[in-house]
């Protein structure tokens, strides 16, 4: 399956069941009472991130996700069946954002769950209105719409260690070697054109998640070659792996260029521990290799561990390996800091249910609001009962005495947000 970490996908919740509008016919009853039943809810979509996937390839085809519509409401007060809920599998590290740039979902552990559209609620039957000033009412409820919302699903992998470096220095190596990862290994730049996971055993207690980025060029974050597109994977990782060719030219300045290229992405990504690696040591001289090592000093961060390795060989290997475990395992002990989060948008829950509001124009009168746009959801606007219930509903709240205020003659046409309309 290929490898995709970006998708737009549209999220269609349930509808609610509508109730039943019904009246008991028994024998030798020649007028029975009100027996409809309620409808049933109509089913959530959820999201669950999963271990057992890697990449969010099957919505690229599949570009609507939609959860099954609850069941109308029988005779004989007969309960419509709820719609079952639909629980999408996705990666974890996958965000879900919605179009106005709201974090919806951020699933970062295995099994976590997130409600990204709620099914509506299914619709009372003529049964629940039975009062003693309303024996016989003649109209049921309509089950609300479930909810419908455009997501863009963005999936930044979750791993201990981000190995980051040019074309060809040694990342796809070094990962087939330590894992059980077969990434594609070629002599020539971009032989790696999606991130790679791995694990690694350190030692009988300890395993490290190694994700393999792409290579960076100068200008990646500005969306120059192929690691602009994957550096976000980068994000989430506890430790940065530099690995720098032993044959550069200048292998100082390779490391400027990388920590440059992250930083212009984010740049809490320098604040990272990293710990730098210089590659394909095999066959040079031990004091070629102290040079290029004390070039790499100068101009790393201070207490930045420097190893000189050999994938091919195993050369310096298990120093490296234990010298990682030791840093993941103290970035991971560290508390969350709340203010070193990322400032990302989360949608902030307040009760507004009870406001609304009352526009003019022309000979039309707006009204909204959340309790009123709901009970519009709900009504059925062929049945002059139910419309006249609705009403009754705006009374309480004194939408009709400001109707009243606003000038509205009888005749008039009332729209509630949402497309209902009748006259006053």
């Amino acid at each position: 399956m290929s490898f995709v970490d970006k998708v737009k996908i549209n999220v269609l919740a349930g509808n609610g069941g509508n109730g039943k509008l019904s009246f008991r016919h028994e024998k030798f009853i020649d007028k029975g009472g009100p027996d409809g039943g309620d409808g049933g809810n109509g089913g959530d979509v959820i999201l669950l991130a999963s271990r057992n996937q890697n990449t969010l390839a099957a919505f690229r085809f599949q570009k609507e996700v939609k959860a099954q519509d609850g069941k109308p409401g029988g005779k004989t007060r007969m309960h419509g069946r709820s719609a079952p809920n639909l629980i999408v599998a996705v990666p974890v590290g996958t965000m879900a954002v919605a179009d106005d740039g709201t974090l919806v979902a951020d699933l970062v552990e295995d099994g976590q769950q997130a409600v990204v559209a709620k099914g509506g609620r299914g619709g009372f039957g003529n049964a629940h209105f039975v009062s003693s000033r309303r024996q016989a009412p003649k109209f049921a409820e309509k089950g609300e719409p479930g909810e419908k919302l455009d997501l863009k699903l963005e999936l930044k992998m979750i791993a201990d260690v981000g190995l980051v470096g040019l074309p060809n220095a040694g990342k796809s190596t070094l990962l087939s070697k330590l894992s059980n990862a077969r990434p594609e290994i070629a002599d020539y730049p971009f032989t790696t054109l999606t991130p790679n996971l791995g694990v690694v055993d350190v030692d009988k207690d300890t395993s490290v998640l190694f994700a393999d980025i792409p290579g960076l060029i100068e200008g990646a974050a500005e969306g120059k070659g192929l690691g602009h597109d994957f550096l976000r994977h980068v994000e989430r990782t506890a430790v940065i792996l530099h690995l720098i060719d032993a044959y550069n030219e200048d292998v100082a300045s390779v490391y400027q260029t990388i920590r440059a290229e992250l930083e212009a992405y984010q740049p809490e990504l320098i604040k990272r521990p990293e710990i730098i690696a210089l590659t394909k040591v095999e066959g040079l001289d031990n004091e070629i290799i102290d040079d290029l090592m004390l070039q790499l000093e100068r101009v790393a961060t201070p207490k930045t561990p420097i190893f000189a390795i050999s994938a091919q060989s195993g050369e310096g290997l298990k120093p490296l390996l234990f010298s990682i475990k030791d840093t993941v395992k103290a970035v991971r002990a560290l508390p969350t800091d709340e203010a070193e989060r990322p400032n990302i948008p989360v949608l902030r829950i307040t009760d507004t249910s009870d406001e609304w509001k009352v526009i003019k124009e022309g000979d039309t009168f707006l009204v909204s609001g959340q309790r009123v746009e709901t009970f519009a959801k709900r009504t059925d606007f062929e049945n002059e009962q139910g419309i006249q219930r609705l009403r009754d509903i705006m009374r309480r709240q004194g939408i009709l005495h400001e109707l009243t205020r606003a000038g509205i003659e009888p005749g008039q046409t009332i729209r509630i947000k949402g497309g209902y309309e009748f006259e006053y």
